[in-house]
């Protein structure tokens, strides 16, 4: 089992990182604002304009470090890696899986069904938790019909029928998603789902959210010997993490929806947090996003029992074991790949 190690995120734009004794240092102005072993981590996201020294990329190559950079708002740009350990046969294998519709069809069913069925149960309990507090009609009649979608992609015969189901059921789950908004409801308004540029508080979160979730999914099978860019689903496109944007449907509703309910549930994340530009886009003020990095350091520490393997690991283990058995039924290891449901 691959140990859970720690990711050190650098939102300061006017910083710069470099190595020095096998530490990482973090510097403003020639002033040292941060420390950290190379031993401890296991990737640099960087949010900053001056970047990392090429002395630093090089022994992280060395050392299998991952480092990412994003732009200060978050929009990932690319990831720095080493040499790649993965099996060339593994590999070989997920190319053909990918080339045979029938084959990469088994494993985009498996996708789409783990994401229904977690985003049943991210309705089902705020109904179970919070029922005195929310439209039980409305989130029992959406609940529903994701559950009529769940029968529909066990018979779907090809991928554009499965990314219409998708469709239909991601509708009706967003339909009730502002029900699941319990505080400063006139303020955290959700009605539909704004990607580029985000345009409301949700969802300039829930973009951020799917940013970190993808790039770690991304170094999740990157580490566990499978190339990124081939999905079984997402259509391949260069510079385009296909498989990664695959792999964390499935991770969607737990890993950051549910990520970003709590922040404002929990009035960690407030309207104030907020900066509306030019543009019209929302985004988080450089205070609230590392609340948000912070608080998401935590939440991958929490334990769970995984449903699957019955073995209790970290939130943030779920990506990688969720590679790890991919690469394992592309191997022929395991019948069919056991997609993430939790409840």
């Amino acid at each position: 089992m691959k140990k859970l190690l720690n990711t050190l995120y650098v939102t300061l734009p006017d910083v710069f990182v470099n190595l020095e004794n096998e530490n990482v240092c973090v510097k403003k102005d020639k002033e040292v604002l941060l420390r950290v072993p190379l031993l401890n981590l296991e990737s640099l996201v960087l949010f900053n304009y001056f970047g990392a020294t090429p002395q630093l990329m090089g022994e992280c190559a060395k050392r299998n470090i991952t480092v990412s950079f994003l732009s200060e708002h978050g929009k990932f740009i690319g990831s720095f890696y080493g040499e790649s350990k993965g099996n060339v046969l593994l590999r070989k294998e997920q190319y053909r899986v990918s080339d045979d519709l029938s084959r990469s069809l088994c494993y985009a069913k498996s996708f789409v069904f783990g994401k229904l069925h977690n985003q049943k149960w991210v309705l089902e309990r705020t109904l179970r938790d919070h029922s005195l507090r929310v439209s039980t009609d409305l989130l029992k009649s959406e609940s529903s019909h994701i559950s009529e979608n769940i029968k529909n992609v066990l018979e779907c015969k090809n991928v554009a029928s499965l990314r219409a189901i998708e469709g239909n059921a991601a509708q009706s789950y967003f339909n009730a998603f502002d029900e699941l908004i319990l505080k400063n409801k006139e303020d955290f308004v959700y009605t539909t789902r704004k990607r580029r540029p985000p345009t409301d508080p949700v969802n300039a979160m829930l973009s951020f959210a799917y940013t970190l979730l993808a790039s770690e999914c991304r170094h999740a099978l990157e580490c566990a010997g499978l190339d990124s860019y081939v999905g079984f689903m997402h259509v391949d496109r260069p510079g385009r993490a296909s498989l990664a944007l695959d792999l964390m449907e499935e991770l969607r509703p737990h890993f950051s929806d549910r990520f970003v309910l709590s922040l404002i549930n929990r009035n960690e994340i407030v309207p104030s947090d907020f900066e509306t530009q030019g543009s019209g886009a929302v985004i988080l003020s450089d205070g609230a996003r590392k609340t948000f990095l912070s608080t998401w350091q935590r939440r991958k520490k929490e334990t769970i029992t995984h449903p699957f393997l019955k073995d209790k690991l970290e939130w943030g283990m779920i990506p990688h074991v969720q590679a790890l058995l991919l690469a394992r039924t592309i191997r022929g290891d395991l019948d069919a790949y056991p997609p993430f449901l939790w409840k």
